[in-house]
């Protein structure tokens, strides 16, 4: 199975260095709208969210498969 990287930029710069192996850029993608999720409730129960924070997830040779930004992961109603 392939290798993917999640490497989150918010406040923080963190580098994903262990990866993980999912089956396709399809999971990948699925796999990092759940962690913007899971970071961005983080931030909401403190009272904010900056949608423009991320996760690039990138292949085993660091090449970008795509990014997730944190106001795509939820759909956010009036």
């Amino acid at each position: 199975m392939p290798l993917y990287y999640f490497n989150v930029y918010n406040d923080d710069v963190t580098l994903d260095d262990e990866g993980a192996e999912l089956a396709d850029a399809h999971a990948a993608r699925a796999h990092a709208v759940k962690a913007a999720r899971a970071l961005a409730s983080e931030t909401v129960l403190h009272g904010h969210l900056t949608g423009s924070h991320r996760i690039d997830f990138v292949d085993r040779d660091q090449a970008l498969v795509g990014t997730v930004r944190f106001d795509e992961a939820v759909e956010i109603r009036p």
